[in-house]
């Protein structure tokens, strides 16, 4: 790649899936019309990444069509797109609104990808589908390396990978990936596959079994055995008034909290139009809490709060549902304590929670639904390097990155990020509401710092 100028010189979104996509098309917008973007993806489609590559139409959104449009000005513009695109089976309309299939998302996603490198005569996005496997400062800004050896100079970087993969477990040459489940319909019917966790990821990784011809016993663990809740009609409930004291303690936050869905059941309103009028005031709520505080709700109640918030959608709460009164499906609660592999199968040992005594789960393959991982414990390679010279730094709880309140990352490099590499920092940043907006206000605080 020539040398641009200094004041030419392109800045990089590492990493295309929603959240890359909406960061690219924030910085079109923001940018001046001669600084080019680079877009750069490891996977062979732009605009989808793991979560909207799917192509089985079983696997929906979590959040209702009216609120995923990409752009936090134009509120509809996913739904107009919907209404405009060809009949696919993957929308799903019901009485807490309607859902789309994932994959259709991705198709979105991609064609205002592809609207926005075609735009204009010299089209100023550009895409590299290349992994970026390193970023060094210089004296210009920065020089991304790829794996294939390409050289990017670059004036900044946004780093938007999405959810990080949690680490190597449960380690099993019998584990099978939930994103390649064409081998699934192989499995016997006659013996069990065990899925590590039991939220959102569990009934996609349920789902992709029974979609591909699996119709055996499916058994799913983990600490406390809690299923995610289900979308429903939601009635508008005022945001509720948290005073200081209030947000200073996380005893008396949760008390606050459940005297307002106490009322709301006396109004004949669910406990869902109160989570959701709380969030606007999620992250200030989560920043308001001392350390400590922030800390006890991470062990104690972190999987209470993301079964509420983090709905299914109803078509795939009812399927789930329905393999649990079947008994084709059982939740556990407990710990794995080891895993023996044998020529054709996995001994999973299993202690039930409130058990001092262990199982043996004997199955002929795992899946890893566990969902999203720590920065701090990343095996991630670009993330490691950036960690290893002082350019980036776990945030808090190591959870996700350290940034500043403009939502650069916090060291010596002119380096911005946005979404699940937030979690710690912030507390609502992984749904398209959350990462749409942050996508407009970096976009703003990345060509401020370079206007400067």
């Amino acid at each position: 790649m020539s040398e641009p100028s200094r004041s030419a010189l392109p800045v990089a979104v590492i990493g295309a899936g929603f959240s890359g996509t909406v960061a690219a098309i924030q910085l079109l917008a923001q940018l001046p019309p001669e600084r080019p973007v680079l877009l750069c993806e490891r996977a062979e489609r732009f605009g989808r990444g793991r979560a909207y590559g799917t192509g089985n139409p079983d696997h929906l959104l979590n959040v209702r069509a009216a609120n995923m449009s990409a752009f936090p000005d134009r509120p509809g513009h996913f739904e107009a797109w919907l209404a405009g695109a060809e009949p696919d089976e993957g929308v799903r309309r019901s009485p807490a609104g309607t859902f789309a299939a994932r994959g259709l998302y991705g198709r979105y996603l991609a064609e205002l990808l592809t609207g926005a490198v075609t735009e204009g005569a010299a089209p100023r996005l550009h895409l590299v589908n290349d992994a970026i496997t390193d970023i060094a400062p210089t004296g210009e800004g920065l020089v991304l390396t790829s794996e294939g050896g390409q050289r990017f100079p670059v004036a900044a970087a946004v780093l938007a990978m999405g959810n990080l993969a949690a680490p190597e477990e449960p380690a099993s040459r019998h584990r099978l990936d939930p994103w390649r489940p064409e081998g699934f319909g192989r499995l016997h019917p006659d013996r069990a596959v065990l899925v590590v966790g039991t939220g959102l990821s569990m009934v996609d990784a349920v789902l992709a079994l029974r979609r591909h011809g699996f119709a055996g016993r499916i058994v799913a663990v983990s600490r406390r055995g809690q299923v995610s809740s289900v979308h429903a009609p939601v009635d508008v409930w005022p945001q509720p008034e948290i005073t200081p004291a209030d947000s200073a303690s996380l005893t008396r936050l949760l008390g606050r909290i459940r005297r307002e869905v106490a009322a709301a059941a006396a109004a004949g309103i669910g406990w869902h139009g109160v989570i959701d009028a709380l969030r606007p005031v999620t992250d200030a709520l989560w920043l308001g809490l001392p350390e400590r505080e922030r800390a006890r709700f991470l062990r104690h109640l972190r999987p209470f709060w993301d079964v509420h918030r983090h709905r299914a959608a109803p078509p795939a709460g009812a399927a789930i549902a329905a393999e649990i009164a079947a008994g084709t499906l059982r939740i556990r609660a407990g710990r794995i304590l080891a895993i023996a592999d044998r020529p054709d199968e996995a001994v999973v040992e299993f202690r039930p929670r409130g058990s001092q005594e262990s199982e043996r789960l004997p199955v002929q393959g795992l899946l890893d639904a566990r969902g999203i991982g720590r920065v701090a414990e990343t095996a991630d390679p670009l993330l490691r390097r950036l960690i290893g010279r002082g350019l980036v730094r776990p945030g808090p709880f190591g959870i996700g990155l350290d940034v500043r309140p403009d939502l650069s990352l916090v060291g010596d490099a002119p380096l911005w990020t946005l979404g699940p590499l937030l979690r710690g920092a912030l507390w609502e940043c992984t749904a398209v509401p959350d990462i749409r907006n942050q996508a407009a206000a970096l976009a703003r605080a990345v060509a401020e710092a370079l206007r400067r």
